[in-house]
Order: C-alpha cells, then sequence, then structure tokens
C-alpha cells in the first residue's frame, strides 16, 4: 500500500491513466464522468475542512467567522483582520489592524473543491465570478500564498503573521494550529469536531447515485459547514482483477476493523447501513468474463 498526497486532481488523473489499482478523492466525480472513465467510487470516511489563522493571542475556535465573510476575505473585499464586518462577529476580541494575507492550495484539491463549494453557496459574488473547482483562480493570489497540499498551506499560515488558509481538520489539530469557528446554515456557530461533521454526514447515500454528494453548507442544526467525504475510486474493468481484488479487501477490513483508527485521525466512520451499500457496489467491479473481483470473506 502506497500513499501520495498529490492531491484530489492528481488521484483521478491517475486512476483514470490506469497508473495505479485505485485514486482517492475528496471532490467526488460525477455519475456522468464515472460512466466514462469506467469507475465507481465509495465514500470511505468524514471530515471537515476549516479556516486556520495566524494572529498574535488568537486561541484556537476563539475567532469567529461566517460564510460571507470569510467569501469576502479570499475575495479581496476584506482586507485587513480589524474590518468593520469581523469585528461585529467577534466584539470582545482584539484584532489587530494588519492586512491579511490569504492561503490557498496550488495543486488540484479536493479541499479546495470543497471550500469553494461551500464559498458559492453563501457567497452570490464568489460564485458568480470564481465558482467551484479543484483549481480555481484566486482573487487575493497577488498578495497571498499558495501551498502544495494541506501540509503545504498549514506549513505558509504557521509561517505568517495575520495569514488565513484553510485545511483538513486533522492538519490543523496536530499541528496545533488555530482554528475559526464558523455559523452554519441552521444560524449557529459550531466548533469543527467529530460531531459536528458526523451531522453534516447523516443522510441517506442509497438515494445519491454513484455515491455523488457534496455535504457542504448542511441545514442540520449542529453541522460543520465545510464538511467533507473521502472517496475510492477503482475501475468496473481493472487491468489487474487480482490486484483490485486485494483493495476491495484492504477496503473491507477498514470498514470492519478501521473506526477506532479513523476516529482518533478526527475522521467519521459510516455507519453500518451505509457501509453495506458501499460493499454492494463492489459487485460491479469484474473480470473480463463477467465474474465480481471481489468475493465477500
Amino acid at each position: 500500500m502506497n500513499y501520495q498526497s498529490i492531491g484530489s486532481s492528481g488521484g483521478i488523473k491517475q486512476i483514470t491513466a490506469g497508473t495505479v489499482d485505485f485514486g482517492a478523492s475528496d471532490a467526488p466525480m460525477t455519475p456522468e464522468e464515472l460512466e466514462k472513465e469506467g469507475l465507481i467510487q465509495f465514500p470511505t470516511v468524514i471530515g471537515g475542512v476549516v479556516p486556520v489563522v495566524n494572529i498574535e493571542g488568537i486561541e484556537p475556535g476563539a475567532l469567529k467567522l461566517d460564510g460571507k465573510v470569510l467569501a469576502d476575505i479570499y475575495l479581496g473585499n476584506i482586507s485587513k483582520w480589524n474590518d468593520a464586518a469581523i469585528k461585529a462577529l467577534n466584539p470582545d476580541l482584539t484584532l489587530p489592524d494588519s492586512p491579511i494575507t490569504t492561503v490557498f492550495r496550488s495543486d488540484g484539491s479536493g479541499t479546495t473543491f470543497n471550500f469553494t463549494d461551500y464559498l458559492a453557496k453563501v457567497s452570490p459574488e464568489w460564485q458568480s465570478s470564481v465558482g467551484v473547482d479543484k483549481t480555481v483562480k484566486w482573487p487575493t493570489s497577488d498578495r497571498g500564498a499558495a501551498g502544495k497540499g494541506n501540509e503545504g498551506v498549514a506549513s505558509y499560515v504557521n509561517r505568517m503573521q495575520n495569514s488565513i488558509g484553510y485545511v483538513e481538520y486533522a492538519y490543523a489539530k496536530q499541528n496545533n494550529m488555530s482554528h475559526a469557528t464558523l455559523k452554519n446554515a441552521a444560524g449557529n456557530f459550531v466548533q469543527p469536531s467529530i460531531d459536528s461533521f458526523a451531522a453534516a454526514g447523516d443522510i441517506d447515500w442509497s438515494q445519491q447515485e454513484g455515491f455523488y454528494k457534496v455535504i457542504t453548507n448542511s441545514e442540520t442544526e449542529q453541522a460543520w459547514p465545510i464538511a467533507a467525504a473521502t472517496f475510492i475510486l477503482v475501475h468496473k474493468q481493472p487491468q489487474d482483477p487480482k490486484q483490485v481484488a486485494g483493495v476491495l479487501n484492504f477496503f473491507n477490513w477498514a470498514y470492519d476493523q478501521g473506526d477506532a483508527a479513523a476516529t482518533d485521525l478526527d475522521y467519521v466512520p459510516f455507519s453500518d447501513t451505509a457501509v453495506a451499500l458501499f460493499k454492494d457496489s463492489w459487485k460491479q467491479v469484474v473480470d473480463k468474463d463477467g465474474n465480481p473481483v471481489y468475493t465477500p470473506q
């Protein structure tokens, strides 16, 4: 088993090219894309994308932001930390009269996809001027910094005073970064946590064709607004059926035995009902004679 943190675009590119036995992406492929490339996808865990900041004296979770303010920061409409819109959400914090440096991903990334999907849902200006994708043209690129991978963004934010970036929650927590609290669609300020990620992912996956579902900006009462599932991609008719049988056997083990490991890393395992649906989809993966490559143990 070999893992390379090359971003979701890289994972999709390599599995479609057939250079790997499976790929992974935090940006789900649409049913049409899956059909075109001869792939299936299935979710493994749910995590969250969190804004992280480096502002002197600001503790993790102390800074409150809402979707409009976050979008306006990345649009360049808000350029200083003591802007009236930020101060209105944080009357008890002392915020510096300092320029905001935005940090974003340089590689094609599912983290960027989910972050921009959220911004597009809460900001009409973002939707019309920037949009949603694994890579976008950042309005603040002339005064920002681009990092490769979650680790690159985390590194830049840690080094640059008065900066803001976005990373998977696991990176923020493991690097002791100051994350922001976000106001969700239900109007509640929530902290990123396993519970708030789970609240966003509590949907009926049987109703999602190809398991395609983006779970940002959930209206659930205590949902984290930038939650995201991670998806695994495999070919329906793999070049090496025995190898892909091993892949599916591994994920069978991960679903059955990996919940504690996922939770320890601040990801949310799926329910037994959802996992049964995901495993059932593996019947579509067949050899040249049409026989399923994976046989349940």
